[in-house]
């Protein structure tokens, strides 16, 4: 995957869109901005994974490419990133780099709880808490539906108590669509997060038009298919009509698709790379592309 997003960065820079130039670029076009539906709140369309990129030990040599992506990512007028204890390090890194850059504020922080029981969940909640360095969290989830009943009651009281602000359930597999259909239907709950991407429409088929129906705003992850998208395309010259709807690489064109979709509200590629978070980012610039040219999209991978 690096070496085919080091091409599609070094066609940027053939064309005047160096990397640093680029983000001066996003920060003065203003990323698209998707509507919480349970609130009425903005969101930047396009935030940041960390699982794998995120869980490094505390050199230097592996946190500061990640302060890079933090920096750069406030910057150029991004702020969600998710998180989960199960990610090894990832939350202590975000609670950690975020700090010393004076930003942890500034981020819309998501996170999930990844056990079973009520005490062990409240246990590893609050531990998210310490690590994050956050008093509030913005969405605590319930990640791969574990125990989801027993954390939905946690999760709402402290909702009222204003610990998190918004209440959320995740999965990452097309099996589990339906359930976390029923589950949104039944159970007031502001965020579903779930894969989708050019290759894996499932959600589409009844995911999507429940939570538009429920008013529930959905996080994308797996955007690239851990990468296997960019394998697909590996050697292929990017479409000229991906200009219509102003995509410069291949990233932009797998995220324009995602973002294309009127359910989504955000979606979460991960990176520990500056040249990469900017190149994501820049899917949620300009036009996105329409029926027509949705469906030649997926045709063409």
């Amino acid at each position: 995957m690096d070496i085919t997003r080091r091409k599609a960065l070094a066609t940027l820079s053939a064309v005047g869109m160096a990397p640093l130039a680029y983000a001066m670029k996003l920060s003065q076009a203003g990323l698209l901005q998707r509507t919480i539906p349970s609130t009425g709140e903005l969101l930047p369309a396009i935030g940041v994974g960390t699982w794998q990129t995120f869980d490094v030990g505390g050199s230097e040599s592996d946190r500061n490419p990640l302060k890079e992506v933090l920096q750069k990512m406030i910057e150029s007028g991004s702020k969600v990133i998710d998180s989960s204890p199960m990610y090894g390090h990832s939350e202590e890194v975000v609670g950690d780099l975020s700090t010393e850059l004076n930003l942890n504020s500034k981020l819309f922080i998501a996170t999930k709880v990844w056990t079973s029981g009520e005490e062990a969940g409240i246990r590893q909640m609050n531990q998210s808490f310490a690590r994050l360095k956050r008093q509030k969290i913005d969405l605590m989830q319930v990640h791969n539906l574990v125990d989801w009943q027993t954390h939905m009651k946690t999760l709402r009281k402290w909702k009222e108590e204003g610990k998190i602000r918004y209440i959320g359930i995740t999965h990452y597999i097309d099996s589990t669509h339906d359930t976390l259909a029923d589950i949104i239907t039944k159970n007031p709950i502001d965020f579903v997060q779930v894969n989708y991407n050019v290759s894996d429409t499932h959600a589409e088929n009844r995911l999507f038009p429940t939570a538009q129906e429920r008013k529930v705003a959905v996080i994308i992850n797996r955007p690239f298919q851990e990468g296997a998208l960019f394998d697909r395309v590996k050697g292929k010259t990017l479409p000229a009509w991906a200009s219509e709807f102003d995509c410069k690489s291949w990233a932009q064109f797998f995220l324009k698709f995602i973002l294309s979709h009127p359910a989504v509200t955000c979606a979460i590629p991960g990176t520990d790379k500056v040249s990469h978070l900017i190149d994501n980012l820049g899917a949620a610039v300009g036009r996105l592309p329409d029926e027509k040219q949705r469906a030649k999209m997926v045709e063409v991978v």
